[in-house]
């Protein structure tokens, strides 16, 4: 037996205007968007060493001017904080900023509302600060769940941090009432160190939210097809909840929104294909890879959203999809930017080369000056338990800062009647404006491998 919903009459006022935003919405007050969606200010307080507690609380960490007490979870340091509040995908010219514009003004010059107003509103001034709820338990990610590892991701404390993706403001968006929206911000993840990883990147999510009179109005007989089922089972191309005709459509929608806007980046000869996947929170889900010179590339990630989410979000008679991509991945790949340290570089002949006419314009990154690497190898034991790659990773970041272009694990070793284990680690170190001498790498180095005694418990092998 199927069990159709009605649908709410559609949001006519335009979904940026102040007004709107600032009104009352029939799922939350006015007063809740003030609070947790607040722009952010372009200041960042940390608080390692006793000369970061002007406040007189060396016992919490102060982010974007709010302070969160300090436990054995906090493990993002000042140089981690220090990125907070650069939005780079905000600031003009620069290549994220065009990828983000170029994706907004896609949706918006495709996809209107009744009234000729953009569908979609872009939301890409949101706190990167968030609870871990609002990270994990919001999106349905399980309490075990390998992603919440403190070792993966930057904690201020237990209950706070620094986001892990965008999707960590979805359900507060669709409860605030918003059915269709762009969301662009700076995430954080503890990862490892090459060329294309960088512990802060951008991302952007899309969400959008049907009414059973909305995904059917255009299907003939649509006023007898519904979106839910009661009695019906989860399958590979199902939730429980949804009848089958709705999530194809539905489907259909989201694959048919996704081609045309990576084909508008990429161009319209561009050759994709889908592969299934699973995340928590969508099902089914997907990934859509492109052929691009000559390789299949990942570009983004989506689904049709979890009931559940939708639910707790108080949309319960409605069916949505959702996607997201990684800014710096497609910016690497349009304007061919080989190493993702230069999106935070202030060179000039980095940043002026995205000053186009029009965010549309070709460009190819011209490289700058190759200077020379320096490499210098690492070895320790490593302690009996509690070692993490990332914390050392983390460690070498902190320490050299962009300075390092890569790490690399090149040996490892147990011993045959101890049992210890040794990692061997080589550290790439490269300016990206200036050759370095390997007497200033060698201090940098050394601080490395005594830092890492100290903080990893590890035993040096120099």
């Amino acid at each position: 037996m199927t069990l159709c919903c009605r649908a709410r009459p559609l949001l006519l006022r335009p979904l940026l205007e102040p007004s709107f935003l600032n009104g009352q919405s029939t799922r939350v007050g006015a007063n809740y968007w003030a609070s947790t969606f607040r722009p952010l200010p372009y200041r960042v307080l940390s608080t390692e060493g006793p000369a970061s507690h002007p406040s007189g609380q060396p016992n919490s960490v102060e982010v974007l001017g709010q302070f969160f007490h300090r436990d054995d979870y906090t493990n993002a340091t000042a140089k981690i904080l220090s990125k907070v509040g650069r939005n780079l995908h905000n600031r003009p010219h620069h290549p994220l900023w065009l990828i983000k514009e170029r994706i907004k003004a896609h949706f918006y010059g495709t996809y209107k509302g009744r009234w000729g107003n953009p569908l979609f509103s872009m939301h890409d001034n949101l706190s990167p600060v968030v609870t871990v709820e609002q990270n994990f338990d919001s999106l349905l990610i399980a309490p075990d769940h390998a992603s919440r590892k403190k070792g993966d991701n930057y904690y201020l404390n237990r209950g706070h941090m620094l986001r892990a993706h965008t999707s960590a403001h979805q359900r507060d968006l669709v409860r605030y009432g918003l059915d269709a929206f762009l969301v662009a911000g700076d995430v954080y993840r503890r990862d490892e160190i090459d060329a294309s990883h960088y512990p802060v990147f951008h991302q952007m999510e899309g969400v959008r939210l049907f009414s059973n009179l909305e995904l059917f109005e255009k299907v003939e007989r649509g006023e007898d097809l519904c979106l839910f089922e009661s009695g019906g089972r989860r399958t590979p191309q199902k939730q429980e909840t949804h009848t089958l005709e709705a999530v194809k459509l539905l489907e259909f929608n989201l694959k048919q929104t996704l081609t045309r806007l990576v084909r508008h980046l990429f161009g319209e000869d561009l050759e994709i294909r889908w592969v299934e996947c699973y995340f928590p929170f969508t099902h089914p889900s997907y990934e859509m890879e492109v052929r691009f010179q000559g390789d299949w590339l990942e570009v983004l990630g989506c689904g049709v959203m979890e009931q559940e989410l939708v639910h707790s979000a108080g949309a319960d008679n409605k069916i949505g999809w959702a996607f997201g991509l990684g800014l710096e991945r497609l910016a690497m790949v349009l304007y061919g930017i080989p190493d993702i340290r230069l999106f935070w570089s202030e060179d000039e002949r980095f940043l002026k080369q995205f000053h186009l006419p029009s965010i549309d314009d070709p460009v190819t990154f011209q490289p700058l000056s190759k200077y020379p690497p320096l490499m210098n190898d690492i070895s320790f034991w490593l302690p009996a338990e509690g070692y993490s790659e990332n914390d050392f990773y983390d460690l070498v970041r902190t320490i050299g800062g962009d300075l390092v272009e890569k790490v690399s694990l090149i040996d490892q070793f147990t011993h045959p009647k101890t049992g210890k284990i040794s990692h061997c680690y080589r550290v790439t170190y490269r300016h990206m404006e200036r050759t370095l001498t390997q007497e200033e790498v060698r201090v940098i180095h050394q601080s490395i491998e005594k830092a890492s005694e100290q903080e990893l418990g590890v035993k040096g092998r120099y």
